[in-house]
């Protein structure tokens, strides 16, 4: 519905290993590419899925003024961060770190289940993210952000009460992918249909 612009509509995220391809806007993702929660959106809570531009902008001021006379960027990042509400061990194993899980068959005297590792050890897992929503030109048409290398950063706390879902909390945070084609994409690129394909 116009104005497509303003756009009210949830997004999801996929998470595949480093170097997968990234799909394209009309294509559903396939390959390695798996979604984040059994039903993506369904499992996120209604806070939704926030991207992050986050900076250190530093002024540079001189004796003969008062004002700045230049800007420089010191840092900069992207996260993408959500509450997951859905705590099966294949999910709960991604955000620790992508623990390694074993799915134990049922047998006379154990009961069938699937285990995951509690302690994600020192080196850190990483990710290509892509996080798909509706495009602002078109609500049948997609956006995506296509992140390369991402890692989880977030301190998972899941409440366990009568009130509320458990909840893990995800923040993926993007890494410079130093085989991009320019400086500008080492941190991927948000693409945003605008029309149908040709062919």
């Amino acid at each position: 519905m116009e104005p497509y612009e303003i756009i009210v509509s949830p997004a999801e995220i996929y998470l595949a290993p480093v170097s997968e391809a990234f799909p394209e806007l009309d294509d559903a993702p396939a390959g390695n590419w798996v979604l984040l929660g059994k039903t993506g959106k369904i499992n996120y809570a209604e806070d939704g899925v926030t991207v992050s531009h986050e900076q250190t902008l530093s002024e540079i001021r001189t004796l003969g003024t008062t004002g700045p006379l230049k800007v420089v960027r010191t840092e900069e990042s992207l996260t993408i961060s959500v509450i997951l509400q859905d705590l099966s061990a294949e999910n709960y194993a991604k955000v620790l770190n992508g623990v390694t899980l074993v799915d134990v068959a049922a047998a006379a005297t154990t009961p069938g289940h699937r285990d995951i590792t509690l302690r994600q050890g020192p080196d850190v897992t990483t990710f290509a993210l892509l996080c798909r929503g509706k495009s602002p030109y078109d609500d049948n048409m997609a956006a995506q952000y296509e992140v390369p290398i991402v890692y989880q950063s977030a301190n998972p706390a899941p409440v366990y009460n009568k009130g509320d879902a458990a909840g893990l909390a995800v923040t993926f945070n993007a890494l410079e992918d130093l085989t991009a084609a320019n400086a500008a994409e080492r941190f991927g690129k948000l693409r945003s249909q605008d029309a149908a394909a040709t062919g």
